[in-house]
């Protein structure tokens, strides 16, 4: 249940309102199936290596571990902390969303309620896991059980069953400004937010180290749970589409931004359903809000026990007798106080600056995965491993899937703030959208300086040999060109040499107790209660 829900939340119950807001329903729709499409296509890839090493940990992240090991250590120093800052900024973001949709009822001092969730939020995860386990369990609940009765009831009111008894159809599609609002500037920012609402489904991964006989279960664990998540954005995305117009007051702007789900309700006739899902939408920004403290403390206090080397300071590495590293929950949740900004700049301006942080954050995570997945692929050929000894294989994406994922999501990144330049420029709606980009690079740099790669070759005589003195007269750019001059440019940015790298460490290897499970499921399915099972299994 919470790898389905876990990354439902305020992306699709609110995002999807400043989504059709700036680019309108055919923008919305097109956008989110796009890069619905790249994330899936991103899960296959990360599927097929943790597939193959299933490493289990509680705190590890299998994107940043396969970043690590086939393309650089920097980068996936730099990646380590990126996803720490993607938690961070999320929880601020939830925090934010929460003031938001509390305006439904009220508008007194929105930071309040900020205030309450981030006391709430951490007094919950200051006790045992187990406390976060169950709060998510029945939250993930409630969302996937509000988005099944949406999907009716947005249904029923676009054929009729609203205020004004009448057929909606594709009217909204047709009015002024739509389908696509903003032109090519609308379509663009559209991307951002489907990123921020596709967020964190790379973490499925993790299945894989801690699920039994993973060269099974992880190819079903991919396919069968993003297409569940893609079937709950894609129809809850064109009803919103279909029921909502694009110029709804108070849809989205800069002091607030009201639920496309909240107003279909409303559509509906029942001002007591509207206030019970934007009751639901609030635990739903819990829930995010829950699971954003959560994994980047988890992150932050692996970043500080990660061996050989550290990652981060020791003193997130301190936990309390229940096994909670208080110091690294206390440095998460502090990220939160750009909450109370709201208060200067509004509610519905400070989520957008925050969502697009996120949002790039997600794409750069993508994009690793991408990375990853070139180079582990051409390490697998270069050192003449046949591909059938993979455990997980999805031969439609060889060879262009790593290639396609690079491109599109590297395009996204770079397309995605055309309005912040054009047809003005916006310097706080640029750096939200690319400030990602110098962070990741200052990262990576730091890491291969204090690493020492980064690193001239050391002066050299004519002969080789490293001079043992220098004078006044010794030239301060040394100029020979001889072969012990050259610079090993993969040495010295860190790259992984796929040729060496060990592609049998950490390899599943398959068990008898993995037959005897794959035995009783075919059994199951081909005797008298196959279809039973089948429902079951397409469940569970």
């Amino acid at each position: 249940m919470i790898a389905i829900a876990g990354t439902i939340g305020t992306g699709l119950f609110l995002g999807t309102g400043r989504s059709l807001a700036e680019g309108g329903p055919a923008s919305m729709l097109i956008c989110y199936s796009i890069v619905g499409f790249i994330v899936y296509v991103t899960l296959l890839l990360l599927g097929e290596m943790a597939t193959q090493y299933p490493v289990a940990g509680e705190y590890d992240v299998p994107s940043m571990r396969t970043a690590t090991r086939f393309f650089s250590p920097a980068y996936g120093f730099a990646l380590s902390w990126n996803y720490w800052f993607n938690d961070a900024v999320s929880m601020a973001s939830d925090l934010t969303a929460a003031q938001l949709v509390l305006q439904f009822w009220t508008t007194w001092n929105p930071w309040v309620i900020s205030l309450l969730f981030w006391v709430f939020l951490v007094s919950v995860n200051c006790f045992h896991v187990r406390a976060y386990g169950e709060l998510e369990y029945w939250l993930s609940f409630l969302k996937v059980a509000t988005i099944v009765i949406f999907i009716i009831v947005g249904i029923l009111v676009n054929v009729g069953v609203n205020t004004s008894h009448h057929y909606i159809g594709f009217h909204n599609w047709t009015i002024q400004g739509a389908p696509f609002v903003g032109g090519f500037g609308g379509f663009a920012r559209v991307f951002v937010t489907a990123s921020f609402a596709y967020g964190g489904t790379e973490s499925l991964g993790i299945t894989a180290g801690e699920t039994r006989n993973p060269s099974r279960n992880m190819p079903r664990v991919v396919r069968f749970v993003f297409w569940r998540i893609l079937i709950f954005y894609v129809l809850s995305i064109l009803l919103i589409g279909l029921n909502v117009p694009w110029d709804y007051p108070n849809l989205s702007d800069k002091t607030t931004t009201t639920s496309p789900f909240t107003i279909v309700f409303q559509l509906a006739g029942s001002t007591a359903a509207a206030s019970f899902i934007n009751t639901v939408i609030l635990t739903s920004v819990l829930s995010a809000g829950n699971h954003a403290l959560f994994a980047g403390t988890r992150v932050l206090y692996g970043l500080s026990v990660v061996r050989p080397q550290r990652y981060a300071p020791r003193l997130f590495s301190r936990t309390t007798p229940a096994g909670v590293p208080v110091f690294a929950l206390l440095a998460t949740s502090s990220v939160s106080i750009l909450c109370f900004g709201s208060s200067y700049i509004g509610s519905g301006q400070l989520w957008g600056w925050l969502q697009n942080i996120v949002g790039v954050s997600n794409q750069i995570a993508w994009l690793s995965i991408g990375l990853a997945s070139w180079r582990f692929r051409k390490a697998w050929l270069l050192q003449g491993r046949p591909i059938e000894e993979l455990k997980f294989r999805v031969g439609w994406t060889w060879p262009w899937g790593p290639y396609f994922v690079i491109v599109a999501v590297s395009a996204l990144i770079l397309i995605q703030g055309w309005t912040s330049i054009f047809p003005t420029f916006s310097p706080i709606d640029f750096v939200s959208l690319y400030i990602e980009i110098p962070v990741m690079a200052v990262m990576y740099i730091a890491w291969l300086i204090v690493r020492g790669t980064l690193a001239w070759p050391s002066a050299a005589d004519v002969s080789g040999n490293p001079l043992r003195s220098a004078g006044e007269t010794t030239p301060l750019v040394h100029t020979s060109r001889n072969e012990g001059s050259k610079i090993d440019l993969g040495a010295a940015f860190d790259v992984v040499d796929i040729l060496t790298v060990d592609l049998y460490e950490d390899e599943y290897v398959e068990v008898s107790e993995d037959g005897v499970e794959d035995g009783v499921r075919e059994q199951r399915l081909n005797g008298p209660f196959g279809s039973l099972w089948r429902l079951f299994y397409y469940i569970a």
